[in-house]
């Protein structure tokens, strides 16, 4: 799939409402795909991607179709390479350096963090989950690299989430042990998190 110029995402409350604009989205304008479906907490989401013209026209209709159904929205004219990979599945191997974990209310503000912090500072962007099992509806985010960039990134994140009145949660874990990291690397959903042997005492 080639890569499309812009994105938007948008949460709705309840899935009939969910299901009813994002038919609206597609009929609005010729986007270049789609990916929908319901999250956890009973909430439907949908990603398109497409020319900006065409992503901003279909997101202004489902908004208007929706109304009070849409929980939180998000266009990226421009998205980070990184970001628009994460958001289509990707996954990067965690490295060495300083880790960072944000965790918000919602889908669009943990993208919007992930665009800040990519865009702002040299980070990596190990992980982005997008309120799958297990999250009852939050977004979360993971971020590595030299702790003085780390700072700057949850720095630049909370800024804007305090601007924009988000509810945002997070922590720096400097330097994090090596059975954490690789855990993190792996994914943070428990159900497919691999058992690691340790030099324990088991006596």
């Amino acid at each position: 799939m080639k890569k499309a110029p812009a994105l938007a995402v948008i949460e709705f409350r309840d899935i009939p409402a969910g299901i009813d604009a994002t038919d609206a989205m597609l009929k609005k304008a010729p986007i270049a795909f789609v990916k929908s479906g319901t999250i956890t907490r009973g909430r439907f989401l949908t990603l398109i991607g497409g020319s900006t013209a065409a992503v901003e026209e279909s997101l202004r209709e489902a908004r208007l179709r929706a109304g009070d159904d849409v929980i939180d929205h998000l266009l990226l004219a421009d998205v980070h390479p990184r970001v628009y990979d994460a958001i289509l599945g990707g996954r990067r191997a965690a490295g060495t350096g300083a880790i960072a974990v944000i965790e918000t209310d919602t889908v669009a503000a943990s993208v919007r963090a992930a665009e800040l912090a990519l865009k702002g500072t040299p980070v990596e962007l190990v992980e982005l989950r997008l309120a799958d099992s297990g999250l009852s509806g939050k977004g979360l985010s993971i971020y590595q690299g030299d702790l003085p960039d780390i700072e700057a990134a949850v720095d630049i994140v909370l800024g804007y989430m305090r601007d924009a009145g988000g509810d945002v949660r997070h922590t720096i874990i400097s330097s994090p042990h090596d059975a954490l990291a690789r855990q993190l690397g792996s994914g943070t959903s428990f159900a497919s998190a691999a058992l690691l042997d340790l030099d324990g005492e088991i006596v």
